[in-house]
């Protein structure tokens, strides 16, 4: 088959060794080393790479696998997990089942089986996160300044705009990601009331996303000494630890997730596909600006073309919104705000094509076109969130609960302390 040029990385790619050779395309005289690209990355091209999580082997990342392994041998620790909103619509693709089953019960009945002392939803943690970046953008609106406003859930569009857009910095969220929110209730929360110390606990999040890896060793991302999240491990490590042990996954009975954060609304559920963030946000922001509006779902922002546009009023005033798939799809948005800084007010971008559902962490389906895989996926997520009682995060009992007794308010100081990271921007080094 004939090799065909592609958008490489020296024009802000995401591609990457796995990508490339799935697809068959590899660079035409290309100065660039990506197809024996490490964890490490300490090729020419570093500076530029984004560690989107596409462009990372994860063969690299073995001794993940055992070192949870070893922490779950260890009867001193405590290990707790939670679980990304699009990994039980994709680790039943491991296992023969339909694509984008949902597996969430016999998943943490898994998890139950290797050892975990407790399994938490992550969808809980993205609530949070809807919540402080709706507040977050409502006020910036207020002020009209760093505006447009980015999401800042996926590290690596954060790792992307820092390198490639510094004076964009100012712009991203705040927020946390909903697995570093999580380490960081863990962590301080769950550990205080049930008097553990944080030595005593192994903290995991299984994702999507091999960026995440990354992510938890940030600098301003942990509350305490080490890291509020300990180990990432990606749905095929999941899967091939679950296999390991010899676990009948298809034939599990289903469990429920431990409660002590309560549980999660539709709108973390949705944070799995491109636009979820987004419409979750507009869930939000829409029912705080529009007092009588009832209004759930924003088709608008939902689908999978790279680049999205729509224009919705909100409190009397056109908020003009934008979302992203694939880095590849960024430059030219970029282009557009350069031009005109006024363009948009809300953006979300996530790094990998279809959102976090097609993370460089999830099964590779044989067979099977990736658009349609992706949208198998996408359906699986939003066709559970219909059947949740609760489908905004700002009405979540349970979050309500967890700001009362622990975080104060909503973008408070120590909301601000747990929940948000503060970030200098750097220049590109040429």
């Amino acid at each position: 088959m004939k090799k065909r040029q592609f958008s490489c990385i020296k024009d802000y790619c995401e591609s990457c060794a796995h990508i490339m050779a799935e697809k068959n395309e590899y660079p035409i005289n290309c100065d660039y080393s990506c197809l024996s690209m490490d964890i490490t990355c300490n090729h020419a091209h570093s500076k530029l790479c984004k560690s989107c999580g596409q462009a990372i082997n994860d063969n690299q990342f073995q001794d993940d696998v055992k070192l949870l392994d070893s922490a779950l041998s260890n009867k001193k620790l405590k290990v707790i997990c939670f679980t990304a909103p699009s990994v039980r619509v994709a680790l039943g693709d491991e296992f023969q089942l339909p694509v984008g089953t949902n597996v969430q019960g016999r998943m943490v009945s898994a998890l139950k089986e290797l050892g975990f002392h407790a399994v938490f939803d992550m969808n809980t943690a993205a609530d949070f996160t809807i919540i402080e970046e709706a507040n977050e953008f409502v006020n910036r609106l207020k002020t009209n300044k760093k505006l447009p406003m980015f999401t800042s859930c996926c590290p690596g569009w954060v790792s992307y705009c820092k390198k490639l857009y510094p004076k964009f910095v100012k712009n991203l969220s705040t927020c946390k990601s909903p697995q570093q929110m999580f380490g960081a209730m863990i962590n301080n929360i769950y550990a205080n009331q049930n008097k553990f110390e944080s030595t005593d606990m192994f903290v995991v999040s299984i994702v999507p996303c091999l960026a995440k890896k990354l992510e938890l060793r940030q600098e301003g991302m942990n509350t305490n000494v080490g890291l509020d999240v300990d180990v990432a491990i990606s749905t095929k490590e999941l899967a091939s630890l679950i296999k390991s042990k010899g676990i009948d996954f298809v034939n599990l009975k289903e469990q429920d997730y431990d409660q002590f954060f309560g549980s999660s609304s539709g709108a973390g559920a949705i944070f799995g596909n491109t636009g979820g963030v987004m419409e979750a946000v507009l869930r939000t922001v829409d029912s705080d600006q529009n007092k009588v509006i009832n209004k759930i779902e924003y088709k608008m922002v939902r689908g999978l073309k790279g680049i999205r546009k729509a224009t919705i009023n909100i409190g009397g005033r056109d908020i003009n919104l934008a979302v992203v798939t694939g880095l590849k799809n960024i430059k030219p948005l970029m282009d557009e705000i350069i031009l005109n800084p006024s363009a948009y007010d809300f953006i979300e971008v996530m790094a990998c094509e279809g959102g976090c559902i097609g993370g460089g962490g999830q099964p590779r389906v044989k067979g099977m076109p990736l658009n349609e895989v992706l949208k198998a996926r996408s359906n699986g997520l939003y066709s559970y969130e219909k059947t949740l009682k609760c489908r905004k995060a700002h009405d979540n009992d349970a979050v309500k609960d967890i700001y009362k007794k622990y975080l104060g308010k909503v973008g408070g100081k120590e909301a601000k302390r747990l929940l948000h990271v503060h970030r200098k921007p750097k220049k590109l080094t040429k």
